[in-house]
């Protein structure tokens, strides 16, 4: 569940930096604009790996039978 989260996460990181450069290219005009939001996107991306990585270490390592 933890290595799936990843492969997504980086998956999607690299398609938006990949476009972010594409696009830079084509318009570096709009460099600046788009890199501040390209940074917001990238945080929102490792953000919600990482809680889903605490999640799942969460309840990998929950004991059922205390309580």
């Amino acid at each position: 569940m933890i290595g799936l989260g990843a492969i997504g996460s980086c998956l999607g990181i690299g398609v938006m930096a990949a476009k972010y450069l594409e696009a830079s290219a084509r318009q570096p005009e709009l460099m600046d604009k788009l890199q501040g939001k390209v940074f917001l996107l990238v945080g929102v991306l490792d953000g919600a790996f990482i809680i889903a990585t605490g999640i799942g270490l969460w309840f990998a390592t929950a004991n059922p039978f205390a309580g």
